[in-house]
């Protein structure tokens, strides 16, 4: 079974990095928070799935393929963009979400404004620059791990 996954491991080693990363940041959550299962595929906090996932894509890439390939400079266009969009666009839209729902609370002094036709939005969909360090460091790591299992324990 596993010989049979190997020849799409560029792309499946990044995918359970990603899994990796997110099951780390549920287990945060549930140690600081308590068990929430909404929380499972969230985003934000710490460490930045997205990040762990471009950054694992792009070792592998490299790793494999080499640095100078065509396949690793799309990969790294591809990382810069997902991590600017993690820490600069979506902590904006985090922050404009905090602002309307503040807005929506003081509707309570308007009587013919019905409070409930505006839903609670999410305040946290961005990461800040640690959570992203602390995504790449996953992706990283966990990316070697990986290669050093495939090539010294399963070959």
């Amino acid at each position: 079974m596993i010989t049979l996954l190997l020849p799409f491991k560029m792309f499946l080693i990044p995918i359970i990095v990603m899994g990796v990363a997110q099951i780390m940041k549920f287990g945060r959550y549930t140690f600081k928070h308590g068990l929430d299962w909404e929380y499972m595929f969230s985003p934000g906090h710490f460490p930045s799935a997205h990040s762990a996932f471009v950054t694992s894509l792009l070792v592998c890439i490299g790793y494999y393929d080499s640095v100078t390939s065509p396949a690793f400079a799309v990969a790294a266009a591809f990382a810069m963009l997902t991590i600017y969009d993690a820490m600069r666009v979506r902590v904006n839209i985090g922050i404009q979400g905090r602002v309307i729902n503040t807005l929506v609370e003081k509707l309570d002094d308007l009587d013919e404004i019905d409070k409930k036709m505006f839903p609670h939005l999410k305040e946290r969909v961005g990461h800040y620059a640690s959570e992203v360090a602390g995504g790449i460091t996953v992706g990283i790591v966990v990316t070697f791990l990986f290669i050093w299992l495939i090539e010294h324990v399963i070959l």
